[in-house]
């Protein structure tokens, strides 16, 4: 059998605004628009977190306004 490494193309990167996490040993981040809230505290220690820029991949989100949409009733 003959194996070929694929030739990878490089994918287009953009300016992406996200949120990262405030606490210094953290790495926590996200992309603002996979955000459902305007102020969202980290998914890995629940810091809050500032906003920021990064050069990502570009990624679509079909769910234009995250933060807008209903979240789940709390169960207590």
């Amino acid at each position: 059998m003959y194996f070929r490494k694929k030739s990878t193309e490089d994918l287009p990167h953009e300016e992406t605004a996200i949120w990262s996490c405030n606490t210094a040993g953290c790495k926590g981040w996200i992309r603002d628009n996979f955000a459902f809230e305007n102020l969202p505290t980290c998914h890995l220690c629940l810091s809050p977190m500032v906003s920021g820029v990064r050069m990502l991949p570009l990624l679509a989100n079909t769910n234009k306004d995250m933060k807008t949409l209903k979240q789940g009733t709390l169960i207590s």
